[in-house]
């Protein structure tokens, strides 16, 4: 590995203030009532650790797309010191 290089660990995740409902146990015939909020909001966050010093980036978005991963990735070129030459995503 190069002096000049840096490696990268990055994911996402999506948090979320409802509970997804899967399955329970009931009587027969009596279905069983669960609360609920009546609302979906959710947040993701995108993150990456440097492996070589420990420094995180990490960036918050109201959607998991094309457009905010791009965003995410270019805060991280800002904050990698020294010039990158190239990028690669793995």
């Amino acid at each position: 590995m190069a002096d000049d290089m840096v490696v990268l660990y990055a994911d996402e995740t999506h948090i979320r203030s409802y509970q997804a409902l899967r399955a329970t146990c009931a009587e027969v015939g009596k279905q069983k009532q669960i609360p609920t909020y009546g609302h979906h909001a959710s947040v993701t966050l995108f993150g990456a650790v440097n492996v070589l010093d420990g420094k995180v980036v990490v960036q918050q978005a109201s959607a998991c797309n094309t457009g905010s991963f791009l965003e995410f990735v270019q805060r991280i070129l800002q904050n990698v010191s020294g010039e990158i030459r190239s990028f690669s995503l793995r």
